[in-house]
């Protein structure tokens, strides 16, 4: 897993590398990620770590470059972490046909269905393999120090990953945040195209593992820091993919109040990266109460 520095620029003090590296979690395809450390990573201490969980069609770029997250990151010395959003190269009949499924697509989940198993392997590429090569490389992130942020499909992504890792009792990621996230993706056409593709028992398998409303019914009111943000001029929203309202439901009626969870109705504001960019800092704000507590 040795990584090849692709590129490096300095950005508010700091400095943001592209790396690839052949990943073992998608069966030998070559991954690329970026990595944002502040300033202060290179004074010989370990920083926090907070992973940025892309969209539908994006790459590890389309936040590093349009996000806004930087200026709030380095002035509150925490590395960023921006991974893929599926496996590139596989070569599996269909995996380009669709924008929403496949190629740029692959949902934050292990698939279990065989066409897909073997390269669609986000799930661990993310949260053990990304943070294990990081640690292998030898550089400054302090892994005991996780939270996770996302949008759309990463916002879906960053959830899940969290209340699992809640559940699992591994703990891996102090607070998670979300831009416009799939929240009930069981009940919404995205998500049901999803798991019926990537998962032999289609929607039923997710329920348990990948719903993020599911999930939050289960925690037993354990400890969370949830914030969401949504614009009501979202199409997505409008159109019934994303369902910020049923995991607002499911969190209050398992007896989360609004200090734990906070799901904020953005007025006027859409989908695109000019809403995510208003609130980055915003969000990477939230993050450090923990990351730095």
């Amino acid at each position: 897993m040795a990584l090849e520095q692709l590129s490096v620029n300095k950005v508010f003090d700091g400095q943001l590398f592209k790396y690839k590296f052949k990943s073992a979690a998608l069966a030998g395809l070559d991954a690329q990620f970026n990595l944002f450390l502040p300033a202060n990573a290179s004074n010989g201490g370990k920083v926090p770590l907070l992973t940025y969980l892309s969209g539908l069609t994006c790459t590890e770029d389309n936040a590093a470059q349009k996000g806004n997250f930087f200026g709030a990151a380095a002035k509150e010395g925490i590395a960023l972490l921006f991974p893929d959003t599926s496996p590139r190269g596989a070569g599996i009949e269909g995996e380009t046909d669709s924008w929403d499924f496949g190629v740029g697509a692959g949902f934050y989940l292990n698939a279990t269905n065989p066409k897909w198993s073997k390269h669609y392997n986000m799930l661990t590429h993310i949260t053990l393999e990304l943070p294990q090569t990081l640690e292998a490389a030898g550089l400054p992130i302090d892994l005991t120090r996780q939270s996770i942020f996302g949008h759309s499909m990463g916002g879906h992504g960053a959830l899940t990953f969290y209340l699992n890792s809640i559940f699992s009792g591994t703990k891996q990621y102090r607070s998670v945040s979300a831009f416009a996230p799939i929240s009930n993706p069981i009940n919404c056409p995205w998500g049901q195209k999803a798991f019926n593709g990537y998962l032999q028992g289609g929607v039923e398998e997710a329920k348990d593992r990948y719903d993020a409303t599911e999930l939050i019914k289960k925690l037993g009111k354990a400890p969370v820091h949830i914030l969401i943000d949504y614009g009501t001029g979202d199409n997505f929203y409008k159109s019934g993919q994303l369902l910020p309202e049923n995991f607002l439901k499911a969190a209050r009626d398992a007896g989360y109040d609004e200090v734990q969870v906070r799901v904020r109705a953005q007025e006027g504001y859409d989908h695109s990266y000019y809403f995510m960019s208003t609130f980055g800092a915003d969000h990477v704000h939230f993050h450090a109460n923990f990351l730095k507590a």
